[in-house]
C-alpha cells in the first residue's frame, strides 16, 4: 500500500527530473523553431530544404536514443544497485558503436549529399540547397555521437542538471550563431540554408568541449575513451540483447516517421514548407510529455535496480496519470499557438491552408504520442522490455502507416490533408495493444547482475 509518504517522494523525485530534461527538450525545439523562423525570411525554398534535410540528422538522432536509451536502462539500474564499474563498461560499449555509425553517416553526408537529398525530393532548387547543408553538417555527426552517450550516461545517475547546462550552453550559441550566418551580422558573409549547418556545427564542438570539462571534473562517470576496452563478455550480451532491439525500434520508427516527410515531400513543396512549421510547434507541444516519460523511465530504473518491484509498479501508475495530464497540456499549447503561427508565416495560401489543418490535428495527435512513449520508451525499458515495442512499432509503422499513407498518396491520389490525416492515426492504432502490455506488469524486472568482472 502506498504512503503519503511514497507518494510525496516521488513527486519529489520526478520533478527534480524532469525540470533540467523539459529545459532542454525546450531549447531543443527552440533551436529547431528559430533556424524556421530565420529561414521564414530567407525564402520558402530554404525552409523546405532544411527541412528534408535534417530527416537525415533525424534518423542518425534516433540511432543514438536508441543506443542511449540501451545504456541508460541498464546504467539506471546498476546505478540503484550502486555500482559503478558496469556503468564505466556500458558507456564504453555504447561510445564504440556510436563512433562507427557517426562515422558512416559523416561520409555519405559529406561525399554523397545530392542522392541523400534526391530521397526526399525530386526538386531541384530543394537538392542543391540541401546538399549544401549537409556536406557541412558531417562534421556535426561526429561529435554528436560522442556528446549523445555521454549525456545519456549522466542522466540514467541522475546528472540530468549537467546535462542540462550543457546543452543550453549549446543551444543558446547555436541560435545565436544561426542569426549570425543566416543575416550576415557582425561583418559574418550571409550564408543561408549554409549558416545554419555551420552554427550547428559550431555549437557541437563547443558542447564536447564542455562535456570533456564536466568529465575532467567528475569523481566517478568521466568521458574516457579508456572505457571502451572495458571488458565484459556478460555485460555485453545484455548490452546487445536490451540495446538492439530499442536502437532498431528508433530507427525503424525514425525512418518510417521520415517517409511520411517522403510521401509529403512527392506531394508539392507547399506541403513540405507547411509540415516543416507543424512539426516546430508539436516539437513545442510534445516538451512536457516527453520530459515526464524520460524522467519517468530513469526513477523507475533505479528503483527496480533496487529490487523494489511493488514500489516500481506504483510510481508507473501514478506516472501515466502525469502523462495524460501533460499530454493535455500539450495539445492545448498548439491550439493557444495556432493563431500565432498562422499571423507570423510567410508562406503561399496553399501552404497556409495546409498548415491551419495540420496544427489542429496535432491538437489531438501529442496525446497518442505522450502514451505510446511513456510506456514504449520509459516504463517498459526501465525494465529492460525492449522488444515488444520493436514488434509494436514495426507493424504499426511499416505495415500499417507507411502503407497507408503512400496508396493514398499516389495511388488513391487523395489531397494533401486527408493523406496527413491518415498519417496521424498511427499513434492511436497501437493503444491497445501498448497499453494491455502494461497491464501484464511483464516489463518489471531487475536485469542487474553480480561479480561482472570476477576472473
Amino acid at each position: 500500500m502506498t504512503t503519503a509518504n511514497d507518494k510525496n517522494r516521488f513527486y519529489s523525485q520526478i520533478i527534480k527530473l524532469v525540470i533540467p530534461i523539459v529545459i532542454q527538450n525546450l531549447l531543443s525545439a527552440a533551436v529547431s523553431s528559430a533556424d524556421v523562423v530565420m529561414l521564414n525570411y530567407v525564402g520558402q525554398s530554404s525552409i523546405s530544404a532544411v527541412s528534408l534535410a535534417a530527416n537525415y540528422a533525424s534518423v542518425l538522432f534516433m540511432i543514438y536514443y536508441g543506443l542511449g536509451t540501451g545504456a541508460s536502462m541498464l546504467s539506471a539500474q546498476y546505478w540503484g544497485k550502486g555500482d559503478l564499474q558496469p556503468i564505466r563498461a556500458i558507456q564504453g560499449i555504447a561510445m564504440r558503436f556510436s563512433l562507427i555509425i557517426s562515422l558512416c553517416f559523416s561520409a555519405a553526408a559529406f561525399f554523397a549529399p545530392q542522392w541523400l537529398m534526391k530521397l526526399f525530393t525530386n526538386d531541384a532548387e530543394l537538392i542543391a540547397i540541401g546538399a549544401e547543408y549537409l556536406r557541412v553538417m558531417a562534421v556535426t555527426y561526429l561529435c554528436w555521437g560522442i556528446i549523445e552517450v555521454y549525456l545519456a550516461i549522466l542522466r540514467s545517475i541522475g546528472r540530468v542538471t549537467v546535462s542540462m547546462i550543457l546543452n543550453v550552453m549549446a543551444f543558446t550559441l547555436n541560435i545565436f550563431l544561426n542569426a549570425v550566418f543566416i543575416f550576415g551580422l557582425f561583418g559574418a558573409p550571409k550564408l543561408g540554408a549554409r549558416g545554419v549547418a555551420i552554427a550547428t556545427a559550431l555549437s557541437r564542438i563547443i558542447e564536447l568541449l564542455g562535456c570533456i570539462i564536466v568529465s575532467w571534473r567528475s569523481t566517478d562517470i568521466k568521458l574516457k575513451f579508456s572505457y571502451m576496452f572495458l571488458k565484459s563478455k556478460l555485460l555485453f550480451q545484455d548490452f546487445i540483447r536490451l540495446s538492439l532491439p530499442a536502437l532498431v525500434n528508433d530507427l525503424a520508427w525514425s525512418v518510417a516517421f521520415s517517409m511520411y516527410s517522403v510521401i509529403l515531400g512527392h506531394m508539392g513543396s507547399d506541403a513540405v514548407a507547411a509540415n516543416s512549421l507543424v512539426v516546430v510547434v508539436r516539437n513545442f507541444g510534445t516538451v512536457l510529455c516527453f520530459g515526464t516519460a524520460s524522467a519517468g523511465g530513469i526513477l523507475l530504473g533505479n528503483v527496480m535496480g533496487e529490487n523494489d518491484m511493488e514500489r516500481a509498479k506504483e510510481y508507473a501508475s501514478k506516472l501515466m496519470k502525469l502523462t495524460i495530464i501533460t499530454g493535455a497540456i500539450g495539445g492545448l499549447m498548439v491550439l493557444a499557438a495556432t493563431p500565432f503561427v498562422l499571423h507570423f508565416a510567410k508562406l503561399s495560401e496553399t501552404a497556409m491552408g495546409y498548415l491551419k489543418v495540420m496544427l489542429l490535428i496535432n491538437t489531438y495527435y501529442i496525446m497518442g504520442a505522450a502514451v505510446n512513449t511513456t510506456l514504449i520508451a520509459g516504463v517498459f525499458r526501465a525494465g529492460g522490455d525492449s522488444r515488444f515495442g520493436l514488434i509494436c512499432d514495426v507493424i504499426d509503422m511499416w505495415v500499417y502507416a507507411v502503407p497507408l499513407g503512400f496508396l493514398a498518396a499516389f495511388v488513391f491520389k487523395l489531397p494533401v490533408l486527408w493523406v496527413y490525416f491518415l498519417l496521424c492515426t498511427d499513434e492511436f492504432v497501437k493503444w491497445p495493444w501498448v497499453i494491455k502490455h502494461y497491464r501484464s506488469g511483464k516489463w518489471l524486472k531487475n536485469i542487474t547482475r553480480d561479480d561482472l568482472f570476477a576472473p
